[in-house]
């Protein structure tokens, strides 16, 4: 409840009410009744002076709030306010926002649940400004805040809301949320009671609420009480838990206590320690100078050694030198051998171009010489067939001579009209073999041409059953490899890889080999995938070995499994545990990734292998071909990179580009379904292209065999005709040798007779001349000839010689390698002897060191030299002994520091859980009283106010001449609402489930005032309180309203309704807030 107080109200009420159960009886809560008459009656009469208006609504304005861009500012009047308005103006925005900006949450509006609803749709945020006055003695932080605080809330998209809060002059005082509550309580302004404020929501449930047990909680949540049951209920747990801890403690202390008593034991008997720690510190003394006695000891042998090494240095020094007097007499030698073969090799140098020039000459003469015997052999072949021509030239002459004299004039006409009608027939004969030949030509042509088509054709044929071949196994392979992947790499790759781990499990293998490669390596982005598989080609089906061992097993073992199929590469190279640094030598470009960067390869080995058999670390992938072309050939190609591949296969070089035949991913692919149905629909096309194939096939073979049938017909019937042209020549032929000849024909074979003999004596004398010639030519190559032999034996010889010179070299190179050798060891020993004295001096100038290290360290100890018989292992001992027995001492009673150090936490730590305990148990003895001491009040309290609210009741049903009774039942939590409408006997209230829906609105609205009655708060606020009444109900209540009302000018009343109230009387202390309507088109005010 307020602060401020009614003036009929003498008892003095906490400020927010706490509640716990209890029962009372009827007879108890009709005793108060009786008491609080006169407070009733005052509290109508109104007050006699205003005590505060501190906490009231002075104006709210509201911006971007639900379905509104903008609503107010409203200014409220401190005592009645009625906010009147259509359905849609506002009137619940209004008390929505109200609810919201003074800290209520968004279940509390029955509007939403959450309070990002509340902005407006198409805006980032919405905004609430309420103004509270802030006078009288209730005021809080007037020097501050002045007369008035602002409360600006802003509410965003997501659903954040933030305070600004304001002094009367705009300043912003604070921004946070605990300042907001800290004003809510100084005023007591309670937005979640629904006796402050009373939405319409809550108004329809709790007016067709017909639960007992929903009227009481109403009740006691109105009151407070509620809450403060809630708070008994978790300060008697706190309570019992804090007992139950209390109790937990009490064996605590008894522990501590018996952890202090021990360590208090512990802290008296530590007097024992003293002497052997006193002996301990004289052992350490001694120990410090023994050491010094033996370093000294150990040093004078270490010098004596490295004297003796350093007179053994002159001996290797005589060796050394004496094996580089050989190196240098054996160099001369082998110099002088060289010498003598490069004047070798000169003779042979300045011989061989004499030598050239003589076989150059033996070759022209025998060249020349067998031409000239071509030309003897040609001149003789010459002069015989002129022989024959003069022989058959005679008889022919005597042939003619003797026919002159036989042939008749006759038979001459007879053969000369016989050969006319030959030749006639002879032309015709001609005419017809030129067509049938140019048909056979055409006839040939075609078949020609149609051979050659079908040649290509079965060649592509061939080709396409190769494909359709290798479609359906790369089918079979992907449907295969569904189940296991390594399919894709060879049907036989699983059976491989068994082999090989059972190899491994035998320990044939030194280290396990890896393959194939390509799957032991993944794609980033699977879209690369084909450009890689042509960047690798078959290194994705190699393997790799560790050593060549290895490879020799691996390769027994792929030859059992393959046999007579192509079988997968080895590539043999150690195996190494990180992946090759390649930071210097491959491309880093900013855009497009290298084969290296694109993959992924969990095993360096694999990793490995790629790097140095492809260089992948240096070949780019680059998805577009243009974009490749102007990276790769632009006037600067990235660094360390020397080929780049696209995503379609293409290779780009820096000068150069190759296109790829292969299309399709086979190794690498991710997506085996859509492979496989690629393949498919593949597979379909190429059949298709078989069937099609064929068809044009058979159509080719068909017209070859037509064109070759009429070739074959053409061919005949040329051939017939030749044979009989063949035949008319022939006898055309013997018809004109019959021919009688004339005296005159013989003159011409006379004349040729005289010619054939004028060239026979011709031709007899060249072949004479040619053959002296032959002679003479015969002579000079084989002069030639002997003096290139002659020349070649000289150079043999000299070569010989040579021979014989470079083994002496080598044999002279020998010694000086073994000259070498024995120098380079005994270079070696010496080295070797120099380091182990350079090795004695590092010791004995460590061993002076530690010598003077540790005489310092015992001088620090004991700074006076003590003569110690005994050796420092003794010491040593003595000392171990000795710790071990003060270790065991320590450990037995601690550390002198660390049992002081306990003793005093211990006794510390005890003394203040007493102290703790001791507080403890009276602060609980403390609690239980003030607990039984508020509950008790607690109970006559909620006795006081239930007895007044039924008095209250009564007295405002009385108004309208109702009867009523109501019935607390604390034990059940129950609350039981008799009405009868008009005056009758108390046996006649019935429940106000049976009244009308205007006489339970009037009912309820007695129920609210008084409960209002017995309540306190800076405002009140009803929405659309009389919705469910008629006319006189509606007046009566609102006339009962006004009535309280103007009894508490201190208060202030906010009712929204959208009646039109324009019968409410005129007066001061009335404010009505008329509200425009909606806008529906716009939403906005």
């Amino acid at each position: 409840m307020s602060k401020r107080k009614s003036a009929a109200v003498s008892e003095k009420a906490p400020k927010r009410l706490r509640s716990a159960a209890n029962d009372e009886d009827e007879g108890e809560e009709e005793q108060h009744a009786t008491e609080g008459d006169s407070a009733l009656s005052q509290r109508f009469q109104g007050p006699s002076d205003v005590v505060s208006d501190a906490g009231v609504v002075q104006s709210i304005t509201l911006k971007n709030f639900m379905c509104h861009s903008l609503l107010g500012p409203f200014a409220f009047g401190s005592n009645v306010n009625f906010v009147v308005g259509n359905n849609g103006s506002g009137k619940s925005a209004i008390l929505t926002a109200l609810i919201v900006a003074l800290g209520g949450n968004a279940l509390a509006t029955n509007r939403g649940s959450s309070l990002k609803g509340f902005v407006k749709e198409g805006e980032s945020s919405a905004d609430v400004s309420i103004t509270l006055h802030n006078k009288g003695k209730d005021a809080y932080k007037l020097d501050l805040y002045g007369p008035s605080i602002t409360i600006d809330l802003r509410i965003t998209r997501e659903g954040l809301r933030t305070y600004k809060l304001r002094s009367k002059t705009g300043q912003v005082i604070s921004t946070k949320k605990e300042e907001l509550i800290s004003i809510l309580d100084n005023f007591n302004i309670q937005v979640n009671n629904p006796i402050s404020v009373l939405t319409q929501e809550m108004s329809k449930y709790f007016l067709h609420s017909k639960g007992e047990g929903d009227k009481y909680k109403f009740f006691m949540k109105a009151t407070q009480l509620s809450q403060m049951k809630e708070d008994f209920i978790h300060i008697k747990a706190t309570k019992e838990l804090t007992e139950q801890k209390l109790e937990n403690h009490g064996e605590y202390l008894k522990d501590l206590r018996c952890i202090y008593l021990e360590r208090k034991e512990r802290y008296k008997s530590l007097a024992s320690l003293c002497e052997m720690q006193t002996k301990l510190e004289e052992l350490q003394k001694q120990m410090a100078w023994a050491l010094v006695a033996e370093l000294e000891k150990d040093l004078k042998p270490a010098k004596e050694r490295l004297q003796a090494e350093g007179r053994s240095t002159v001996k290797y020094d005589e060796k050394v030198e004496e094996w580089e007097n050989n190196v240098k007499g054996a160099e001369e030698k082998y110099k002088e051998i060289q010498e003598q073969l490069e004047r070798i090799t000169l003779q042979v140098q300045e011989l061989q171009p004499k030598c050239a020039e003589l076989k150059a000459e033996a070759q022209k003469s025998n060249s020349l010489l067998k031409s000239c015997e071509l030309t003897v052999h040609r001149c003789r072949n010459n002069l015989r067939d002129l022989e024959k021509d003069r022989a058959q030239l005679s008889s022919r002459i005597k042939d003619l001579t003797l026919n002159i004299s036989q042939t008749t004039g006759a038979e001459s006409q007879a053969r000369a009209k016989h050969m006319e009608q030959i030749e006639t027939e002879l032309q015709n004969l001609n005419l017809q073999i030129s067509t049938l030949g140019q048909q056979i030509d055409q006839f040939q042509h075609a078949c020609s041409r149609a051979k050659e088509e079908q040649g290509k054709m079965i060649k592509e044929y061939d080709e396409l059953k190769k494909y359709v071949e290798a479609s359906k196994r790369r089918l079979q392979t992907m449907e295969s490899s569904r189940t296991n992947r390594l399919r894709r790499f060879g049907d036989l790759m699983p059976s491989l890889l068994e082999a090989i781990e059972e190899a491994d499990r035998k320990g044939q293998f030194q280290r396990k080999p890896r393959g194939p490669l390509g799957y032991l390596i993944g794609l980033k982005d699977p879209e690369l995938a084909l450009a890689v598989e042509v960047c690798l080609k078959t290194l994705l089906l190699a393997f790799t070995c560790d050593n060549y061992k290895d490879e020799k097993v691996l390769k027994g073992i792929i030859g059992r499994v393959y046999r007579n199929n192509r079988r997968p590469a080895i590539i043999t190279s150690p195996f190494l545990p990180d992946v090759h640094n390649t930071s210097g030598r491959g491309v880093n470009h900013p855009q497009y990734p290298s084969v290296l960067q694109a993959l992924i390869i969990k095993d360096p080995v694999v990793a490995n292998c790629l790097i140095d058999q492809r260089n992948i670390e240096s070949i780019l992938l680059i998805k577009n071909r243009a974009e490749a072309r102007r990276v790769m050939q632009g006037k600067n190609p990235p660094a360390n990179c020397f080929q780049a591949f696209t995503m379609d296969g293409d290779q780009i070089f820096t000068n150069k580009n190759y296109s790829s035949d292969q299309n399709r991913a086979n190794y690498l692919s991710g997506d085996v379904e859509e492979e496989i149905r690629h393949l498919q629909r593949e597979l379909e096309n190429q059949k298709g292209q078989e069937v099609r194939f064929q068809q044009q096939m058979r159509r080719l073979e068909e017209d070859i065999k037509q064109n070759e049938g009429l070739l074959r017909r053409v061919v005949m019937e040329q051939r017939t005709a030749k044979n009989k042209a063949t035949k008319l020549q022939l006898e055309l032929t013997d018809l004109r040798n019959v021919e009688e000849p004339q005296s005159e024909d013989l003159r011409p074979l006379e004349e040729d007779l005289q010619e054939i003999v004028t060239k026979i004596s011709s031709k007899t004398a060249e072949y004479e001349q040619a053959k002296t010639r032959m002679a003479n030519l015969k002579a000079d190559y084989e002069k030639a000839d002997q003096e290139y032999r002659q020349h070649k034996e000289s150079i043999s010889t000299i070569t010989d010689e040579a021979d014989s010179v470079k083994e002496d070299l080598s044999k002279t190179d020998q010694e000086v390698m073994k000259c070498r050798h024995h120098k380079k060891h005994y270079d070696d020993k010496r080295s070797a002897h120099l380091r182990n004295i350079q090795a004695l001096e590092d010791q004995l100038k460590s061993k002076e060191e530690n010598l003077a290290a540790s005489v310092a360290k015992a001088s620090e100890i004991w700074p006076e030299r003590l003569e110690v018989s005994r050796s420092a292992k003794s010491i040593d001992g003595e000392i171990n002994r000795l710790k071990i027995k003060i270790a065991t001492q320590q450990e037995q009673q601690g550390d002198r520091e660390e049992i002081v150090r306990q003793y005093q936490e211990a006794l510390e730590k005890y003394k203040n859980v007493s102290q703790q305990m001791r507080s403890l148990n009276s602060f609980i003895k403390k609690v239980e009283n003030v607990i039984t001491f508020r509950l008790k009040v607690y109970a006559e309290l909620r006795m006081f106010l239930s007895a007044r609210c039924k008095y209250y009741f009564n007295t405002m049903l009385a108004q309208r001449g109702y009867s009523g009774c109501m019935k607390f039942d604390h034990k059940n939590e129950t609350l039981t609402i008799s009405v009868q409408p008009g005056q009758g006997n108390q046996a006649d209230l019935s429940d106000m489930r049976s009244l009308s829906g205007g006489e339970r609105s009037f009912s309820t609205v007695c129920f609210v005032l008084s409960l209002w009655a017995i309540t306190e708060s800076p405002f009140r606020c009803l929405d659309e309180f009389d919705v469910y009444m008629d006319m006189v109900n509606r007046r009566i209540s609102m006339d009962m309203m006004l009535k309280v009302a103007a009894s508490q000018p201190y208060r202030q009343f906010i009712f929204l309704t959208p009646q039109n109230m324009s019968s409410l009387p005129v007066s001061k202390t009335i404010r009505i807030l008329r509200l425009k309507d909606p806008d529906r088109g716009q939403n906005k005010q």
